[in-house]
């Protein structure tokens, strides 16, 4: 599997495979015969998984698939701090959305007990495979003088992501949790993602009682269109994301939130329009944190819609238009992902890094620098 550019400061990155445990290859043929989608339908969960190209997917063991440490905002003024990111491989989601590639980072067979906690306890202590630079214009010459993982701080926070809902047992077993919780004692704030309708409370606050820093819980909101979300199959409302979200706050746990940018179904105005409606719904719900998420192909079944002229991958002025926007917001954190970034549309070798640095900036520092315009690459919407 392709690694893509490390990112040092945002807040999702995909793993590569980097452990010892064997790969298992899934064959998954595309199925081009399904008959033309109507705008008042939508694809099922069969046709989404039908639809998925073949993939080198992980198998089960007792090994992270990665360990990263990155920076981010750690508040809406900025205040950089470093977060130890492991990558965990789990079984796959329960849901099958239209728009999510993270299922090839699972396994399709269940967890076995003991696998979770003991990739966590190694995660904690293993050399992360990148500690980035808290300045972004000095990362590339951090890499070329070899500066090693002594140089940096050690991290205060820790993501523990498993592309799929760490309360479902049928991706976490229960009796993993205690131990898990000890082996992240150490950190100030411990961030897990789940979906908004698999919160088992008792299990989240017995997690919770057993940790020393901060809970805090992610979840995709994604969008809060009201013909869009339900189309992504992605089994919710937003009064599902909204009651979630009011739960978590009666007991003291802190919300992120994952919303998508041009989603499948929407031109460019109307997908920016509706990406900030749904960050404004995400913060008037108490949210500490939004990553904003440009939609990117890979799943197969986003390729399907775009050949069919209802998906096409947003602009990377869309992306700079909401970082701009809510560089200054003063009731959260709004970061944008620059996972995929030279993917986007509208970059080109002349302008690309240089965007990419710009939104790094507002991403740790809050800071609002002139917009960068390049002529060269300038896209229209299509």
């Amino acid at each position: 599997m392709p690694r893509p550019v490390p990112l040092r400061c945002v807040t999702m990155q995909m793993p590569t495979i980097r452990s010892k445990e064997p790969t298992r290859r899934v064959v998954l043929h595309w199925k081009q015969a399904m008959p033309h989608l109507p705008i008042a339908e939508q694809l099922t969960s069969e046709q989404i998984v039908s639809l998925r190209p073949t993939v080198e997917r992980p198998s089960p063991g007792p090994t992270p698939l990665d360990v990263l440490d990155e920076w981010e905002a750690s508040n809406p003024t900025g205040n950089p701090v470093r977060v130890r990111t492991i990558f965990l491989r789990g079984s796959e989601c329960r849901y099958h959305c239209v728009m999510c590639d993270l299922w090839k980072y699972t396994h399709p067979t269940a967890t076995e007990p003991g696998h979770i906690a003991q990739q966590v306890a190694s995660g904690v202590h293993a050399k992360a495979s990148h500690a980035g630079s808290l300045d972004t214009r000095r990362e590339a010459a951090d890499e070329s003088t070899g500066r090693t993982d002594d140089a940096f701080p050690a991290a205060q926070w820790v993501k523990l992501y498993n592309a799929s809902s760490f309360f479902d047992t049928k991706n976490i077993l229960a009796a993993d949790l205690p131990s898990i919780a000890e082996s992240v004692g150490q950190f100030q704030r411990v961030i897990v993602e789940n979906h908004p309708r698999l919160l088992p409370w008792p299990t989240v606050l017995d997690f919770q009682s057993r940790l020393s820093g901060q809970l805090e819980i992610a979840m995709g909101l994604e969008s809060i269109h009201p013909q869009v979300l339900p189309r992504l199959n992605k089994q919710m409302t937003p009064q599902h994301f909204a009651n979630a979200a009011r739960r978590c706050q009666e007991h003291g746990i802190d919300v992120r939130a994952f919303v998508l940018l041009r989603p499948p179904w929407m031109d460019e105005a109307e997908s920016t329009d509706w990406c900030q409606r749904s960050i404004d719904f995400a913060l008037e719900n108490g949210v500490r944190h939004v990553s904003v998420i440009a939609t990117r192909r890979g799943n197969g079944a986003l390729e399907w819609l775009q050949q069919r002229g209802q998906f096409q991958t947003p602009l990377a002025s869309s992306l700079e238009h909401i970082a701009h926007r809510y560089v200054d917001h003063p009731s959260g954190v709004i970061a944008v992902d620059l996972w995929d970034w030279n993917q986007l549309r509208g970059t080109c070798p002349l302008c690309q890094d240089a965007r990419r640095l710009h939104l790094c900036d507002i991403n740790l520092r809050r800071i609002d620098h002139a917009r960068i315009v390049c002529e060269a690459c300038n896209v229209s919407d299509r």
